[in-house]
C-alpha cells in the first residue's frame, strides 16, 4: 500500500464517519495517486479555487513581460487608486466591497464601481470583485483571459474545453466561474505544488507560485486557516496551506501530498481540511476549527 492509498483510505473513513458531503477525493503523495468517489464524477463549480487561476493567468503574463504585479493598476484602467495587481489578487487593495449574490448585475460597470470606492491601506479585504477587476485590468494587455489561457494553461492541463462563467458585460468572472472535475481540479493542484511545472513542461514562474503562500497578509481573523492569506492561498490549518472555494472545494498542501476534493458542504470543510493536514503530517489529533468558509 503506497502513502497515497493509506491517507486515501483514511479520508474515506473520516468523511463517512462524519457525513461530510464530499463528492470526490483525489490524493497525491510524490508520485503516488489515490481516488475515491462518493457521487458521479461530473465537473463542478470550484468557487474560489478559481482564484488561483486568476493568479496564474496574472503571472503568465508577467512572465512574458505583458504586466508587473506591482505596478498601480492606474496603468491598465481609468482610475485614481494605486493598488496593484497583486493587491488585488491578494485581497489587499484595502477596498471594501461587500459579497452580493448579484454582485455582477447589481453595477453597470463591476470593475468602475469597485475602483470608484475609497481604500483604507493596504489592509485585507476579502471580495470577489477585487480579483474580477484584476482580470479586467488583466485582459487590457492579454486580451480576452480564458483565450489567453487556453493554450498556456488550460490545454497543457488536459483542460482545452473548459470554459469560464462570464458578467453581462462578457468579462471572467475571475474569483469564481470554473467547473472541473475532481481530478481536472487535482491537475492545478499538481502544478502548482511543483512550482509551475507540468508534465516536464513550465507553464508559469516559480516565483508566481511561491507566492501563493508566501508573504502572507494578516487577515484580522483568528480561527486556524484563516489568520492570513497570500496570492489566493490560505495559510494552515496546522503547517499546511489550502486553496478553499465555498461549498467545500479543497486543494490542501502538506509536504508532498497534495489533496483535491470537490463536495457540497460548506459547513464541513474546515474540519476536513484540519483532518487532511494533520493526516498528511503522520498525526490524526486533529482539532475542528471554528470559521466561516471563504467563497
Amino acid at each position: 500500500m503506497t502513502r497515497a492509498d493509506a491517507l486515501r483510505d483514511d479520508l474515506v473513513v473520516r468523511v463517512d464517519d462524519t457525513g461530510f458531503g464530499a463528492h470526490g477525493l483525489h490524493v497525491r503523495v510524490g508520485d503516488d495517486v489515490a481516488t475515491h468517489r462518493w457521487s458521479p464524477d461530473v465537473r463542478e463549480e470550484i468557487h474560489s479555487v478559481a482564484k488561483a487561476v486568476a493568479v496564474l493567468a496574472a503571472g503568465i503574463a508577467a512572465d512574458e513581460g505583458l504586466v508587473s504585479l506591482d505596478a498601480p493598476v492606474r496603468e491598465l484602467l481609468p482610475t485614481a487608486t494605486d493598488a496593484t495587481l497583486r493587491q488585488l489578487l491578494s485581497m489587499s487593495s484595502g477596498i471594501d466591497f461587500p459579497y452580493s449574490e448579484t454582485l455582477m448585475t447589481d453595477w453597470p460597470d463591476l470593475a468602475a464601481e469597485f475602483l470608484s470606492r475609497p481604500s483604507h491601506g493596504r489592509v485585507f479585504q476579502y471580495s470577489n470583485a477585487s480579483t474580477y477587476t484584476a482580470m479586467h485590468a488583466l485582459s487590457q494587455r492579454v486580451g480576452d483571459v480564458e483565450e489567453y489561457l487556453r493554450p498556456r494553461l488550460f490545454a497543457p492541463l488536459g483542460l482545452a474545453d473548459v470554459s469560464w462563467r462570464r458578467c453581462p458585460n462578457g468579462r471572467v468572472l475571475g474569483g469564481e466561474g470554473l467547473a472541473l472535475r475532481t481530478d481536472e481540479m487535482a491537475r492545478l493542484g499538481l502544478l502548482i505544488r511543483d512550482r509551475g511545472m507540468f508534465d516536464g513542461h513550465r507553464l508559469v514562474s516559480a516565483g508566481t507560485v511561491d507566492a501563493m503562500h508566501s508573504g502572507w497578509i494578516g487577515t484580522g481573523g483568528t480561527a486556524d486557516g484563516y489568520r492570513r492569506y497570500a496570492l489566493a492561498g490560505w495559510d494552515g490549518p496546522g503547517a499546511a496551506w489550502r486553496l478553499h472555494g465555498a461549498h467545500g472545494q479543497l486543494i490542501v498542501f502538506a509536504g508532498d501530498a497534495v489533496v483535491t476534493i470537490s463536495a457540497d458542504d460548506h459547513g464541513g470543510a474546515d474540519a476536513v481540511a484540519a483532518f487532511i493536514a494533520a493526516a498528511a503530517s503522520g498525526s490524526h489529533g486533529a482539532t475542528e476549527p471554528h470559521g466561516a468558509a471563504r467563497g
